[in-house]
């Protein structure tokens, strides 16, 4: 079989559907649905930014989260949306692999601020009274800035593997975009060693963040069972609703997509749990943290009061 490693020119992405007739009615709900995400977490960010009650921890880790929550989306879903009106569904070489280092730097580093948000509701919950020096404005920046860092160094470690492989007769990709298991399906090298980076190091930074919601949770829990009303239990409870939504979607879908051998790796199914992952749960995120949060809704108010005026 010809190596197509260095002369291949790109790939072919399937997308969603292969059926013509779904091809418009596609490129309209999710053109919709990026929409949506533009503008709600556009708005989560200027509400943010504008009103000064809002300039804490919790919402600057949350107007990050909004901003890479865009980032993200805008890596996949323009492509996608061409395609859906293209006949070739064509994309470089060079292109695919942008793209899933920059979808896999995202991706990881909502993660990491989802872990970060956990250990603000922590501290804020079990230790109220060291708040401000625990979770002080240069130790924000610094695990905003510590989440990227990690993020991007496994992004380009894990692309650089991927550019190593050989390619062979087929370059059709069984996905919607250039993700990690439905490009080493395509390799005729032996993938062992990507496989074992997959299951052991991205296993790593992804457990990392995952474990720490999971302790800070487990804390929370044990503090406030400790309270002795109802109402002070529902109102610790309550601050930490949204974020505690946000991650059961974006976990549950990463988890069933990536910790399965490549063995088990199913097409139709595994598009379904990505579309959730990188459309549905960031264009759901503005309506989770602001529908129920009072401050939110308070500071998307003052928001739409400054831009009639």
């Amino acid at each position: 079989m010809k190596n197509y490693s260095s002369s291949i020119s790109g790939f072919i992405l399937l997308g969603i559907s292969s059926n013509p007739q779904m091809q418009k009615p596609l490129f309209t709900l999710f053109l919709v649905m990026y929409l949506v995400t533009l503008v709600g977490n556009g708005l989560i960010i200027l509400a943010i930014h504008s009103d000064s009650r809002l300039h804490t921890p919790m919402y600057f880790f949350l107007s990050n989260l909004s901003f890479m929550d865009i980032c993200f989306t805008t890596v996949i879903v323009p492509n996608m949306l061409v395609n859906l009106l293209s006949e070739t569904k064509f994309i470089s070489y060079v292109g695919c692999l942008v793209q899933m280092y920059f979808f896999m730097a995202l991706g990881n580093t909502d993660s990491y601020l989802l872990a970060s948000m956990a250990i603000d509701r922590l501290v804020a919950i079990c230790n109220p009274f060291h708040y401000d020096v625990v979770m002080s404005p240069r130790r924000c920046l610094l695990l905003l800035l510590g989440s990227c860092a990690i993020s991007h160094l496994h992004s380009m470690m894990y692309v650089l593997l991927m550019s190593r492989l050989s390619f062979c007769a087929s370059h059709v990709i069984k996905h919607f975009f250039c993700d990690t298991q439905p490009v080493l399906k395509l390799s005729c090298s032996d993938t062992t060693t990507n496989q074992t980076v997959v299951m052991t190091e991205t296993l790593a930074v992804i457990a990392t963040p995952f474990l720490c919601i999971l302790f800070s949770y487990l804390r929370i829990i044990v503090t406030v069972l400790k309270i002795p009303s109802a109402t002070g239990k529902w109102k610790a409870f309550s601050t930490c609703g949204s974020h505690l939504t946000v991650v059961v979607f974006f976990y549950g879908s990463i988890i069933y997509v990536y910790f399965r051998p490549l063995s088990m790796y199913s097409a139709v199914k595994d598009r379904v749990a990505t579309v959730m992952y990188t459309i549905v749960t960031p264009m759901l995120n503005p309506f989770i943290y602001s529908l129920r949060n009072k401050d939110m809704k308070r500071g998307l108010r003052k928001l739409r009061g400054r831009i009639q005026s």
